[in-house]
C-alpha cells in the first residue's frame, strides 16, 4: 500500500468541505486532480471513503475512521516541516491549561502526551473547566492557557486565540435510515426525526443559534451531556443528531453502527483552539506550548507578550 501526503491532503480538504469542487478551489487546484487522487487513495487503501451525490460528497464509515488518521499525519508533517530539527527539551517551567469536556476527551490526550514527550522538563498542569470558568481564569491570568472550543469564546478583548482545528458538524443516523439515500438532506428533513440532543460544552446552544435560522425545530425526545449516550441513541435507532466530526466514531459502546450525512445550510464547524491572556505577559513555558501546537497544526505563530 502506497499513499502520499498529496492524496492525504486532498482527502481530508474534500471531507472537511463536503464538495470536489469547494476542496479544489482551497487548494487551488483542478476538481480533476482533486477526484483522481481520492480515487489512488481508495484503491491503496481498498475502501471507498466517500459515497458520491449531485449535492457533494459525504464519508462512508471506513471514511470516517480514516479521517482521523489523515489529520494525525498531516498534523505530523506539519510539525515535521515547522520544528527545529533539535528541540530544547532542557527547557523547564510548569504550566496550567484549562481544558473543556469535550477537548479534554477527544482532543487533547495525544497533544498533551507528545508535548510531554518532546518537553519532559516542563510540568503541565490540566484542569477540566467549564467554558465560562476558563474565560474567566484565562482573562485573568489565573491559569496561563486553555485548549478549547474558541468558536464559542466570548471575551475576545481578553484574551487571544490561535484556532487549531475545524471540526465539521454533520448528521448521525443508524445505518438504512432513510435521510442516507436522500439526495439531499436539509434541517427541514432532520425536523421531522426524534433527535437526541448534546448539552455539554453548549452544544444545545450552538445548535439553537443554526435551528433558529429556518422556520424548523428539532423534536428532541432527550437531553444528554453524554456523547457516548447520544452515540449509543442513534445506533440503537432511538433519534438522530448533529454533531462535529472530532467526536464521531463509526460504533456505539455496544458494537452498533453509525453513518454520518452532510447537512445542507449554514451549519457553524466546531473550532478547538488554543488561548491565552491578551493583557497578560505569557510565560516562556506556555509560549512553547503555544509554539508546540501551531506548528502541528500549521497554524500562525503569534507574538506574545512575555516576561
Amino acid at each position: 500500500m502506497s499513499l502520499s501526503i498529496r492524496q492525504v491532503r486532498y482527502f481530508v480538504a474534500a471531507a472537511d468541505y463536503g464538495q470536489i469542487s469547494q476542496a479544489a478551489i482551497e487548494l487551488n487546484v483542478s476538481q480533476s486532480a482533486v477526484t483522481a487522487a481520492i480515487k489512488q487513495l481508495e484503491v491503496s487503501l481498498g475502501e471507498k471513503l466517500f459515497t458520491r451525490s449531485a449535492n457533494g460528497v459525504a464519508l462512508t464509515a471506513e471514511g470516517a475512521r480514516f479521517l482521523q488518521h489523515a489529520r494525525n499525519i498531516l498534523s505530523a508533517v506539519n510539525e515535521a516541516v515547522r520544528s527545529p530539527l533539535s528541540e530544547d527539551s532542557t527547557q523547564q517551567g510548569s504550566i496550567t491549561i484549562g481544558v473543556t469536556y469535550t477537548v479534554a476527551g477527544y482532543f487533547m490526550p495525544r497533544h498533551y502526551a507528545r508535548f510531554r514527550r518532546t518537553y519532559p522538563r516542563i510540568h503541565v498542569e490540566l484542569l477540566e473547566m467549564r467554558r465560562d470558568d476558563i474565560e474567566r481564569d484565562v482573562a485573568c491570568g489565573r491559569i496561563d492557557l486553555a485548549v478549547m472550543l474558541v468558536s464559542n469564546l466570548r471575551d475576545q478583548k481578553a484574551i487571544a486565540y490561535e484556532t487549531l482545528l475545524r471540526s465539521r458538524r454533520r448528521l448521525w443516523v443508524p445505518p438504512e435510515h432513510d435521510l442516507l439515500s436522500a439526495d439531499l438532506v436539509t434541517l427541514e428533513d432532520v425536523s421531522r426525526e426524534p433527535y437526541v440532543m448534546l448539552t455539554v460544552d453548549e452544544a444545545s446552544h450552538t445548535a439553537g443559534k443554526y435551528w433558529e435560522q429556518t422556520n424548523a425545530r428539532p423534536q428532541v425526545i432527550f437531553n444528554t451531556s453524554s456523547v457516548e449516550a447520544v452515540r449509543s441513541m442513534v445506533a440503537a435507532g432511538m433519534g438522530v443528531t448533529i454533531l462535529s466530526d472530532m467526536v464521531y466514531r463509526p460504533w456505539s459502546l455496544e458494537g452498533q453502527r453509525l453513518e454520518t450525512r452532510n447537512v445542507s445550510g449554514d451549519i457553524p464547524t466546531m473550532d478547538v483552539g488554543v488561548a491565552w491572556p491578551r493583557n497578560h505577559a505569557v510565560q516562556p513555558a506556555a509560549k512553547t506550548f503555544i509554539d508546540f501546537m501551531s506548528r502541528a497544526f500549521g497554524s500562525a505563530i503569534h507574538d506574545y507578550p512575555v516576561d
